[in-house]
């Protein structure tokens, strides 16, 4: 064995050993095996392994993908539903299904499983994203399974994650997961499509500062899912960066969560960043959706990104938005990429009157200084 197999194996050892909370997602094409409704062997392995997780002592939250494809095995639809009202009467359909048929594949391990159905409203919004993420700590703490899905009844574009890849994703980071597993049918990330190429190779692992790296990232290769492997890079980077390790592997393997767990080399690995955000600072860079946008200076960002500084009205250049104070804002550079997210204190039409002064002109400008920063150093997270 190389060095550098020797170094993966001991880093894919140490994220089993102590995962002692994960995240599973199980996408549509594993639940299905690429047929239209849900396979039942495929779920009952899964949840024996599951419980198999959960008797070792450790905490397990499942993001299901499954209810629309329920759905439409049970209105005898072929093909996706294409309009929201059909996905929405078929996810009706198809949540009850779903959920029964996880309590039934459970209950031999007397497992007591939850559902949970999100938007990304309860992402967005601060008290329902502490309100879910005590609910989710209770269960856990009570020894229940939470099975959490979108809730596609009553998703519509504006408030719709599109998959349950980057759902997992942020799931994984409201909870503060020590490994976010991703199941798909395919054995991981590869360098081209295996389907179609004979020399595609599997990516055992990403670095975090994966620039170096190059693989095959395409939508939806069925017609019974919304993601594909796009969208499961887009997840494992987001918690990767969050420094939650992500493996993206076969859901179709038997055995595999427990192979995972005693840190064989099954998947694609994405490596977490070194440092680990707050709780607070993983909602405002991950789940938060700015109102609005606030671009500053050259020398404000630099004050801000390698200062560990606030945000102060003289390196304000403009403000965009009708953002309310204590509303999310991007803070953007003059070339208008984001590059941090915070809390502003003042609302945009405060902003735009400050802008490029400094704080002790406030009073004159406003009338009034509750706050000497736009943006304090506590409510602010730079984006990698």
């Amino acid at each position: 064995m190389s060095r550098a197999d020797t170094s993966s194996h001991e880093l894919r050892l140490a994220i089993a050993l102590g995962a002692r909370r994960l995240v599973v997602k199980v996408g549509s094409g594993v639940l299905s095996k690429g047929d239209v409704g849900l396979h039942r062997p495929t779920m009952e392995r899964i949840c024996r392994e599951l419980s198999s997780i959960r008797e070792e002592g450790r905490e397990v939250v499942l993001v299901s993908s499954g209810a629309i494809l329920a759905g439409m095995g049970r209105l005898g639809l072929t093909e996706r539903p294409g309009s929201i009202p059909l996905k929405q009467a078929a996810a009706a359909v198809g949540q009850t299904l779903l959920m029964r048929h996880y309590e039934e594949a459970f209950d031999p391990y007397r497992q007591k499983v939850a559902q949970l159905l999100l938007t990304q409203e309860d992402f967005r919004s601060r008290s329902r994203y502490l309100n879910a993420r005590n609910t989710l700590f209770t269960l856990l703490h009570l020894g229940v399974l939470p099975v959490i899905n979108e809730n596609d009844t009553v998703a519509v574009d504006e408030i719709r994650f599109g998959d349950n890849d980057n759902l997992s994703a942020l799931v994984a980071t409201m909870v503060g997961s020590d490994l976010l597993v991703i199941l798909t049918d395919l054995d991981g990330l590869y360098t081209a499509d295996p389907r179609r190429d004979s020399d595609a190779r599997l990516v055992s692992q990403v670095p975090h500062k994966a620039g170096e790296v190059s693989f095959w990232a395409a939508g939806s290769g069925t017609g019974l899912g919304t993601g594909g492997m796009q969208t499961k890079v887009e997840a494992a980077r987001r918690a990767a960066a969050s420094g939650i390790p992500t493996i993206v592997a076969s859901g179709l393997v038997e055995g595999i969560l427990n192979r995972i767990l005693r840190g064989e080399s099954v998947g694609t690995l994405f490596q977490a960043s070194s440092s680990r955000m707050r709780s607070r600072k993983r909602w405002l860079a991950f789940a938060s959706q700015p109102r609005g946008q606030i671009t500053v200076d050259a020398g404000a960002r630099e004050a801000l990104i390698r200062g560990g500084k606030s945000l102060l009205p003289s390196g304000i250049v403009s403000a965009a938005g009708g953002f309310e104070g204590g509303e999310v804002v991007s803070l953007c550079d003059i070339d208008g990429k984001e590059f941090a997210r915070g809390v502003a204190n003042y609302d945009a039409e405060q902003v735009a009157q400050i802008k490029g002064i400094k704080s002790n002109q406030i009073v004159e400008a406003l009338g009034a200084k509750p706050f000497d920063e736009v943006v304090h150093r506590d409510n602010l997270v730079i984006l990698e």
